[in-house]
Parts: structure tokens; C-alpha cells; sequence
């Protein structure tokens, strides 16, 4: 390990065409990136991932359904048609709204970009309201990391149930998964959770039954749901407890450990709940970035930490910053993917009006398109406008509404085929899961910079040490070469 300092280079513009910098490669950064592409601009998009995520299925992929490149294609292959953008990996950490630059580190390498116009698109990250220490043992929903991390505590949680079983032991605190936050995706979750253990995998086991898993879905809020109103959300309620799911409301996580959590209720009543497994879906919380925002503008944050915006999207006293998505806090706005497609748009739009002297747009407009959520196989609520709908109509809409949001066709065919095997079968194409995905989260936060710390410094190498190991190769693949020509392999010596 190496105490170097971060090395700084300022990233060279590729013309003096006006620059745009995206921050992220979510809905808003993907979206605000291709509206560009026609316009007289050049654009940088950097991201902490090399990925475009299609969030609302990441519990999927944490229970079996489908691969996580099915729901994360490479940005760089979606975008590689479009000329005037480049993509680049780096997590920004610094805006300067004086100087108009962006600085991003990836690996111990520090970035300063410049800009003329920026979007902000750096979304949400999950919340534990204050109890951050939580996440050690109920990781949240918000990356392919999350995803495949809880995909390795649920299939290794029915392993380990398995071996204690065949040793005589308790299993119970194994057999029991606990989702905390009652919104969609952890409904969702719940859902998947009882079907892979009360459907998919009870011929798997020997020593345990499946069926017999409690699967517990916790929240403090007095109903599922809550944005789907009080009719959907008791219909919701009801179609879990006929999974197995027991749904605990009004029940406040007060500690999480690593065999189970604390949950308090209205009445002071205190509840141990023994659970190794736990999914964290309760709350989220804007990036840090919208706080170095606000600290530059004097912008208000809300509770959940998002900044409040101009009704064009932009920054109070800089017009050339626009932030879209689930950072900003403007006109009670949900933190959908659609409100950060349709920001996006609308800011790009306004670039380009800017760029050929256009008048500037009417204040942003969110169109609601409607919210969805799958309680199981063949049933989903739905909400489209003054439209309830529930059952197996709502379920087809879900299918076909997410089918064409999954980014590319090669995409769209595999989940498809992925859902028809899980749906009208029982099989989980993506069962795979090893320690280092339990595990390896953990063991970076240990090192003092993550894993920084696990790489040499830019540039930093032994140059002895390589001809070495490369004169060590060419000998190795000249022996290889000599045993093959000289037909001595399997002759005795």
C-alpha cells in the first residue's frame, strides 16, 4: 500500500465547442446525454459506475431472476454512437460553481474538468435515518453491488440453513428474511423472497423445508404503499399475507445486529425479530453533492438532503447549472425515474434553446405517467392518473411498461425469456452466489481509503520486477512450445 497523494490533471476539451459535463449515468444522466446528440456540443458524462442502471429491478436480480447485465448495460456501448459524448469513470466530489469545474476521483487519480453548462444527475442514495451503522448487516437497493451482495446473504442463508439442519441445530434465525420499508421495492422484494422459498426451491433441500421460511415485511408507516392510496395499499396488504409474508406496521427499526433487529411499536412495545437476512428498502437519501451545492448557493435542503431548485431546474444565481432527478426538491416531486428522464430532456432542451438564441422554456412540467409495483407472479397494483388497477391487468402492464425500459434489444429478449421461465415455471437462471459477494463490501470499508488502498500510484511501478517476470513468461512459454513439439507430454521420464 502506498501514501501517495491524489495526482491532478485537468482533462483537455476536445474543441471550443461549449462543453457540457453529466454527472451520472442514471435515468437523468443517460436521458440529458442523448438529448444532446444532435446538438452543436461536446458532452462528458462521469460516472462512479461504467454502468446505466435500471434500478427498479435490482430486486430481481437479488433473488434469482435476472443477471445484473440484463438491468446495467455498459453506458459506453449505449452511447457509442453518439459522437459528441464522451463517458467517463470517476466519482465527483467537488463542484466549483465560481471556477466552473467538476473534480472526480477514481483509484487515487483526481480529475478537474471545465464546464459551460452542467447537469446534475447524481440521484439518491439509500438512508438508515441517522443509523448509518446499520448497513453492516442489512445492505439497501441501490446498486449492482447491493443487489448481488443480497443475493448471496438469501441463497446462503438457505445453505447454511441446511448444513445446521443436518447437524441438529436451531435454523429458525436462517429461515426467517426481514425487509424493512413497506414502498414499492420493498414490497417487491417481500414478494420475491416468499415465492423463491415457498415455490422455487422447496425440492432443493433435504434437511429443511423451504416452505416453512417467514418472510417479514416491517415499516413504520401505518400502511403499504402509501403513495398508492389507502384501497391499493390494503389490497396490497392482504395479496402479501396470502404469500406467507406477515407484514409488521407501525413498527419502528430501533437496532439492527447480525442475528436479527429491534423493532419498537406506537403502544412502546418492543420486538426482537432473529433474522441473519435483512434488506434495508425504508428510506433514501439525495447525493452528498447537493449539499456542496447548497453550501455554494445557499440553496435550501430538505430533510432527505435534496436541494431546492429554480422552476427551470437550475441553480439559484447560476442559470448554466441544471440538477434533474431525485436530487431536487421542487414542487413535491417523487423520486421516479420519469421525473429524471423528463428533467433531463428538459434541461438539454434549454441548452440547446440558449445555444441558438431561443427564449427560454416555461417552467418545468412533470407529466405523470403512473406508479407500479409487483406483489408476486400474475399480480401488481397499479395507479394511472384517477386509474386503480389491480390483479393480473396491472401485472401485464407492469411486464410490458419495464420490458421497454430495459435498454437494448438483446436485453429485452433475455429478461423476457428470464420471466417466462420464472413465471410459469420455477426456475431462477441466476443462482449463483459466492462469500467474497457477502463479504467483500465489508472488507473494503475496513481500508482506510477503500480500494484505493489496494493499488499502486499512478504511474508508480517496478520496472526490474516486470522485465523479470516477463523473461520468467517467455521461458515458461518456450518449455510449453518444446513439450508439445518434441511429443514427450505423458512419456515417462
Amino acid at each position: 500500500m502506498s501514501s501517495h497523494q491524489p495526482e491532478d490533471r485537468v482533462a483537455e476539451r476536445r474543441s471550443d465547442r461549449h462543453h457540457v459535463v453529466v454527472i451520472g449515468s442514471g435515468f437523468g444522466g443517460l436521458f440529458g446525454t442523448s438529448a444532446l446528440k444532435r446538438a452543436d456540443v461536446d458532452v462528458t458524462m462521469i460516472a462512479k459506475t461504467t454502468h446505466h442502471l435500471f434500478q427498479p429491478l435490482l430486486y430481481q436480480v437479488a433473488t434469482g431472476i435476472l443477471s445484473e447485465g440484463e438491468i446495467a448495460p455498459p453506458t459506453r456501448e449505449i452511447l457509442a454512437r453518439q459522437k459528441n459524448a464522451q463517458v467517463l469513470l470517476g466519482e465527483v466530489t467537488g463542484i466549483d460553481l465560481e471556477a466552473q469545474t467538476v473534480t472526480s476521483h477514481v483509484l487515487g487519480r483526481e480529475t478537474v474538468h471545465s464546464y459551460d453548462s452542467l447537469i446534475v444527475a447524481a440521484g439518491a442514495g439509500q438512508s438508515y435515518f441517522g443509523n448509518d451503522h446499520f448497513a453492516v448487516y442489512a445492505p439497501g437497493m441501490k446498486s449492482i453491488d447491493d443487489a448481488l451482495e443480497l443475493r448471496g446473504r438469501i441463497f446462503g442463508a438457505f445453505e447454511l440453513a441446511e448444513l445446521g439442519a443436518s447437524r441438529g441445530e436451531n435454523v429458525d434465525h436462517l429461515l426467517t428474511f426481514v425487509v424493512v420499508g413497506a414502498g414499492p421495492t420493498g414490497v417487491e422484494m417481500a414478494g420475491q423472497i416468499a415465492e423463491l422459498a415457498h415455490r422455487t426451491l422447496k425440492r432443493d433441500f433435504r434437511a429443511i423445508n423451504t416452505r416453512t421460511a417467514r418472510v417479514v415485511l416491517v415499516d413504520a408507516a401505518p400502511q403499504v404503499l402509501p403513495p398508492f392510496g389507502a384501497r391499493l395499499g390494503d389490497w396490497t396488504k392482504r395479496g402479501l399475507e396470502r404469500l406467507g409474508v406477515e407484514v409488521m406496521l407501525g413498527a419502528m427499526v430501533t437496532d439492527v445486529d447480525e442475528r436479527g433487529l429491534t423493532v419498537k411499536f406506537k403502544d412502546d412495545r418492543v420486538e426482537r425479530v432473529d433474522a441473519v437476512t435483512k434488506v434495508w428498502a425504508a428510506g433514501v437519501q439525495a447525493s452528498p453533492l447537493a449539499r456542496t451545492l447548497a453550501e455554494q448557493t445557499g440553496a435550501p435542503l430538505d430533510r432527505s438532503g435534496r436541494i431546492g431548485v429554480n422552476p427551470d431546474l437550475t441553480l439559484p444565481g447560476h442559470p448554466e447549472v441544471f440538477v434533474v432527478g431525485d436530487m431536487i426538491s421542487l414542487d413535491n416531486l417523487p423520486g421516479v425515474a420519469q421525473v429524471a428522464i423528463q428533467g433531463a430532456k428538459y434541461a438539454a432542451k434549454e441548452i440547446q434553446g440558449r445555444l441558438h438564441g431561443k427564449p427560454a422554456q416555461k417552467p418545468f412540467k412533470y407529466f405523470d405517467k403512473g406508479s407500479m409495483a409487483t406483489i408476486s407472479r400474475f399480480k401488481a397494483v397499479a395507479v394511472i392518473g384517477k386509474v386503480r388497477l389491480t390483479g393480473f391487468v396491472a401485472w401485464l402492464m407492469w411486464l410490458a411498461v419495464h420490458l421497454v425500459y430495459i435498454t437494448g434489444f438483446k436485453n429485452r429478449v433475455s429478461a423476457l425469456g428470464h420471466w417466462f421461465v420464472s413465471f410459469l415455471g420455477r426456475g431462477r437462471s441466476e443462482r449463483t452466489a459466492t462469500e467474497q459477494q457477502i463479504f467483500a463490501r465489508t472488507a473494503l470499508a475496513m481500508l482506510d481509503r477503500g480500494a484505493t488502498d489496494l493499488v499502486s500510484a499512478p504511474g508508480e511501478y517496478d520496472a526490474a520486477a516486470e522485465l523479470a517476470r516477463r523473461e520468467e513468461l517467455e521461458a515458461n512459454a518456450a518449455e510449453e512450445v518444446r513439450l508439445t513439439d518434441s511429443h514427450v507430454r505423458g512419456v515417462k521420464v
